[in-house]
């Protein structure tokens, strides 16, 4: 399913970590084929290829017109057919995924991978020294991962669900501590289980675009902490231009191995002969020898031509691929496995506005998306509450008006996921809005939580309302309660928009508590469920 509400934060958010790229603004995307317009659902990685396609529209009279998604639910698109029709290709980080669906490799007609980046770990400035890693030209993924696993490593990396580099992370590190040579199976997977769990104990970070978790990188109260991020070696370079020496990256790619985004431009079949002509001419001039040199050089990424160089920083050697799952059901297990057992559980807590406003269609629509977070429409078993998860609901109007924690067993989650889905269905709407006031109650809970269990988990705070806050705390109020927090009960706050909702009121409480702003206007569904990905 595609997830428009990606589109307008993805850009933002990459954008600050790109360097001299301007970022390509999505959409809109004609809803008809148009002669010399290619329309493209593309990695949200791709916006930073702004001023090489601008180049490439003179040189070929091509216009491209990109949507941004995230690599697998792209992938999910196409195999569906929601793609048909709708877009002439797709261009995503890597369509590995994609192509172990036979539903959705019979969708493209050729694949022309135009830059490569390799997932890589930037370690922050005098780490290195710290690990005993010398000039990190000679780390290993097992060493990253026992540094991890004994506290002396943290990092950030996207969800594997709603990121490429965190999916290609997920599986290179499974790949090189199962020591698999061939395609990755089960049985690697499992093999590899003891040592996956251990490295993704030094996760204290996790985001649904690499654009944001480079952000929280940098900013104090989330990211100040941690000793490194995962992700391509093109952002970690790019966002390296950006940093204070302090915080300066030293970029590894782990000598045992890495597996590499390749950014195949892939036509689809429901493509018409317009069209094709149209991409035929675009990758021609992409794979030629000046746009491979403005590719390295503005995005870091490596070329594809040979007889172009790397841009300057961009190491020669070259590391193994890694090999990648045999088939779809393992990719999908080993997805599943990262969610429910290998990272560290999550407690999150949904502030539900039901006042008055919210009665009728918007109390129906809040009641489907968070029904669908109970597994009621998740096929691959990775987007519901997971498993280990602590969810706590407090719906509120004039006051909070109830609050209720569950937590997913390990096991057999079935029976919690319907009790969250009961209390869910029985949500009714009336009173005014206490907005502040409810969040106040919300860190009140994590704060109890904490101190109850003394637990190690990713925290956050949802808050939907379709209104404006009129009752309770002030905004200013919350703001010194916020800022009296003790470090860790300085959890990010998603706000979701929705309805009539005041969205400064709203981008206020992201901003000041590290979240961000999500969008439910067009889709509560896919706002509820992009949140998934911070979670």
């Amino acid at each position: 399913m595609v997830k428009r509400a990606l589109l307008a934060g993805l850009v933002l958010t990459l954008a600050a970590c790109s360097s001299d790229p301007k970022p390509t603004p999505p959409g809109p995307v004609s809803s008809t084929p148009i002669p010399g317009v290619l329309r493209v659902l593309a990695s949200s990685e791709l916006q930073d290829m702004g001023p090489v396609l601008e180049q490439a529209k003179k040189a070929t009279g091509v216009t491209v017109q990109l949507s941004y998604t995230g690599s697998l639910d792209g992938a999910d698109a196409v195999s569906s057919g929601q793609a048909d029709g709708k877009y002439d290709a797709v261009w995503f980080s890597s369509d590995h995924y994609l192509r172990l669906d036979p539903a959705g490799k019979a969708k493209l007609v050729s694949q022309t991978p135009v830059m490569v980046s390799p997932v890589a770990v930037g370690v922050r400035a005098g780490m290195l020294s710290e690990l005993g890693w010398g000039d990190g030209s000679q780390v290993t993924w097992s060493q990253i991962g026992a540094a991890a696993a004994s506290g002396r490593l943290s990092y950030g990396m996207t969800d594997p669900s709603r990121s490429n580099s965190g999916f290609a992370t997920l599986v290179a590190v499974a790949a090189a501590f199962s020591g698999a040579s061939a395609a990755l199976t089960d049985a690697d997977v499992a093999k590899a289980t003891p040592q996956l769990r251990q490295f993704f104990a030094g996760q204290k970070l996790t985001a649904g675009s690499s654009g944001w978790l480079a952000q929280a990188y940098q900013k104090p109260g989330q990211g100040e902490k941690l000793g490194a991020l995962v992700n391509y070696e093109s952002v970690l370079l790019s966002l390296d231009r950006t940093l204070p020496a302090a915080d300066k990256l030293t970029v590894i790619r782990p000598v045992d191995g890495v597996v590499s985004a390749d950014y195949p431009l892939s036509l689809l079949t429901s493509a018409g002969q317009p069209a094709r002509e149209s991409f035929q001419r675009l990758t021609t001039y992409l794979l030629g020898t000046e746009a491979q040199r403005a590719l390295t050089e503005q995005t870091l990424r490596r070329p594809v031509t040979p007889g172009v160089a790397p841009a300057d920083g961009l190491p020669t050697d070259r590391r193994r691929e890694l090999p990648f799952p045999g088939s779809r059901a393992v990719a999908d297990g080993l997805l599943s496995s990262y969610q429910n057992e290998l990272r560290r559980p999550s407690r999150t807590v949904y502030v539900l506005d039901t006042s008055g406003s919210m009665a009728g269609s918007r109390l129906a629509q809040l009641k489907a998306a968070l029904g669908r977070l109970t597994g009621s429409d998740d096929t691959r078993g990775q987007r519901r509450f997971r498993d280990r998860e602590e969810v706590t609901l407090i719906p509120f109007a004039s006051e909070v008006k109830a609050e209720k924690t569950h937590t997913v067993p390990q096991t057999a989650p079935q029976a919690e996921l319907a009790a969250i889905d009961a209390d869910v269905k029985a949500l009714s709407a009336d009173g005014g809005t206490a907005l502040y006031s409810s969040l106040e109650e919300a860190y009140q809970v994590i704060a109890r939580r904490q101190a109850a269990t003394h637990d190690d988990r990713f925290t956050s705070i949802v808050v939907m309302t379709d209104g404006e806050s009129n009752e309770g705390a002030t905004d200013g109020q919350f703001r010194s309660f916020v800022q009296a927090l003790p470090a860790g009960q300085q959890v990010p706050v998603f706000p979701i928009l929705f309805g009539d909702a005041a969205k400064g009121q709203l981008q206020g409480i992201a901003d000041l508590t590290g979240g961000k702003l999500f969008d439910g206007t067009g889709s509560l569904d896919g706002a509820f469920e992009e949140i998934r990905g911070y979670q």
